[in-house]
């Protein structure tokens, strides 16, 4: 039989996926806009559509209201720090307060 852990488990383990990889295509957009290379969009649609098919799947193992709200913020706080680290961004103190929030609600919602 499996237990509710095990689901939790194998829905992290995809909305991880799902996270990471859309934040390769963001990633790709951003250097679309700033390159305006065609193929570069082609590129970043293509990995968008293995994120999400990881994202539906990871459904199956959470209901949408506590899945959809992990997906964003972990996108979000994935988005900023590659934001700071790739393209040199800068954070005020309100969005790292806002970040640092973030992952004190995914942690509430899974409870």
């Amino acid at each position: 039989m499996v237990s509710a852990n095990s689901f939790k488990i194998v829905f992290f383990i995809l909305v991880v996926f799902a996270v990471l990889i859309e934040v390769v295509a963001d990633i790709i957009f951003k250097k679309w806009s700033l390159e305006n290379k065609n193929s570069l969009f082609i590129l970043g649609m293509g990995v968008y559509l293995i994120g999400t098919m990881f994202w539906a799947y990871s459904l199956k193992f959470e209901v949408l209201s506590k899945a959809g709200g992990v997906f964003v913020i972990l996108n979000l706080i994935l988005l900023a720090l590659a934001g700071i680290f790739i393209f040199k961004d800068e954070l005020s103190l309100t969005n790292k307060i806002g970040m640092i929030l973030g992952m004190i609600s995914i942690i509430l919602i899974e409870i």
